[in-house]
């Protein structure tokens, strides 16, 4: 027999060299709720409450695969952002708190603003579509599009659209390189967060990152970090509209010369904003 407990004291036991003692407690509610359909309150509430054997061998094998670091959002092959469901995969990466307050600082933007005009929003590097689809169920009138270079993660995409009954054009290209054939719309909004980690930080990055997220779409070379935030900020000034703004995540590491970067290419009003950690997260500014 296998109760609640056990399996919080299993989870302690064995997966503490990968995940501290916070990671611990909430993966191991996410796994029992995912696998009991309880929420939280009544898994706390009710620790000797013993498990069904197909329950009990469910939380085993996920602990299995935890062990080998791979993260618990490609195990169970879904995850949330901004309050809706997005299915993820190792073509994706895994969508992080901070990228939400990207999106939020959009929609804080854009409530501020007279409504009419059908706005255009462009995502660069869309992944799992996290951006582009959140933006999307908050303004329903927006005609959105989003881009990628992998067929994997556009297809992921694509089925997350369709998971929250949103329509977003999606095309397949490579910002570094878009051939001329293909058509893409101009902006209102362009907003990115493209592959930044160096391989100095890969070496401070835990290996549940390094090891199963996809590589193309986390490292840059080491003597050109700023690679792909120079192609989008190229492109954002032939591709933005009138009074348009391009918004960009960024490396932590990197604030000022992502800023610096902005500022030569003749862009203003550029805003660094720090996330709820404190870190230098989020860029936003406009073209002349």
């Amino acid at each position: 027999m296998m109760t609640i407990k056990d399996v919080f004291e299993d989870y302690r036991a064995q997966i503490n060299g990968v995940y501290d003692a916070n990671e611990i407690e909430a993966i191991t509610l996410l796994v029992l709720g995912e696998i009991t359909g309880m929420s939280n309150a009544s898994i706390k509430a009710f620790p000797d409450r013993v498990l069904s054997t197909e329950q009990a061998e469910q939380t085993k094998n996920v602990l299995a695969e935890l062990k080998t670091g791979k993260p618990i959002q490609y195990i169970f092959g879904v995850t949330e952002f901004y309050g809706l469901s997005f299915k993820v995969n190792p073509y994706v990466l895994i969508p992080r708190p901070e990228t939400e307050e990207l999106v939020e600082w959009i929609l804080e933007g854009e409530r501020q603003k007279v409504k009419g005009k059908r706005l255009s929003i462009l995502d660069i590097g869309t992944g799992s579509g996290c951006i582009a689809i959140s933006l999307k169920k908050n303004l329903p009138g927006a005609h959105v599009s989003a881009i990628d270079i992998s067929t994997g993660a556009l297809e992921t995409a694509k089925g997350n659209a369709e998971l929250n009954n949103v329509e977003v054009n999606f095309i397949e290209t490579d910002i570094l390189n878009i051939k001329s054939e293909i058509e893409i719309p101009k902006s209102d909004i362009i907003v990115s967060n493209p592959p930044y980690v160096t391989l100095e930080d890969k070496k401070k990055m835990h290996s549940n990152v390094t090891d199963f997220e996809p590589h193309t779409a986390l490292f840059v070379p080491e003597d050109e970090p700023l690679l792909f935030y120079r192609a989008v900020a190229d492109f954002a000034l032939e591709n933005l509209n009138a009074d348009g703004q391009l918004y960009f995540e960024i490396n932590e590491g990197l604030g000022k010369e992502t800023v610096q970067l902005l500022a030569d290419k003749g862009f203003k009003d550029i805003e660094l904003r720090r996330d709820m950690s404190g870190r230098d997260r989020m860029i936003k500014a406009s073209p002349l």
